[in-house]
């Protein structure tokens, strides 16, 4: 097999075989749909925010779970792009720094600053897991948490983990839409099973 299908099946059998990571989006639904339950308590925006940093911790455990619930393979030893999606993952920790200073200093921006640094991390899936979906995904999210988090009121903030939620979940949909589409074409380079 030339070089270019080779790294085009290492690619394809990363989406296949984790199922574009969805088991993670699963868990980050979850996860948001809890941030928003925090943000409809009655609490100061810093105690909202300070505890969605402990519900945010909740994702990969429930990203454990779901792998077992969509059959998904976390490892997969031989293919040596598969370190490359915690790398990805991984990435957005380092974004965390600025996130610390808006709940520092402007709580109210918080909840939308989270939402537009998970939504960006997004965009290098689309490459990784040859699913474009991430891609668009990529855009929407900030946008949309941006343009909320400019036009609603301290009371509304709850709006924003709501929208996320309703975004992941569209993502796992496009994202399963993705998967049979490079299931079929992984299926028709006779890969060697692994």
């Amino acid at each position: 097999m030339p070089l270019q299908e080779e790294f085009m099946a290492l690619r394809l059998e990363l989406s296949v075989k984790a199922k574009n990571g969805i088991d993670f989006l699963a868990a980050a639904s979850v996860v948001w749909a809890a941030i928003a339950f925090v943000w409809l308590l009655p609490y100061p925006l810093a105690h909202k925010a300070f505890i969605t940093f402990f519900v945010g911790a909740a994702t990969f455990p429930l990203a454990w779970l779901f792998s077992k619930v969509f059959r998904t393979t976390w490892s997969l030893p031989h293919n040596p792009l598969q370190p490359l999606g915690l790398w990805l993952n991984v990435a957005q920790l380092f974004y965390f720094p600025f996130l610390m200073f808006v709940y520092s200093k402007y709580p109210f921006y918080f909840i939308m600053t989270y939402g537009i640094i998970t939504g960006a991390h997004f965009f290098p899936y689309a490459w990784f897991y040859r699913a474009q979906p991430f891609a668009i995904m990529a855009g929407i999210i900030p946008v949309g948490c941006l343009l909320l988090g400019l036009r609603l009121a301290v009371g509304q903030l709850y709006l924003i983990p709501a929208f996320m939620v309703c975004s992941l979940l569209a993502l796992c949909g496009l994202l399963l839409v993705s998967y049979r589409q490079n299931s079929k074409a992984y299926a028709s380079l006779a890969v060697p099973a692994h």
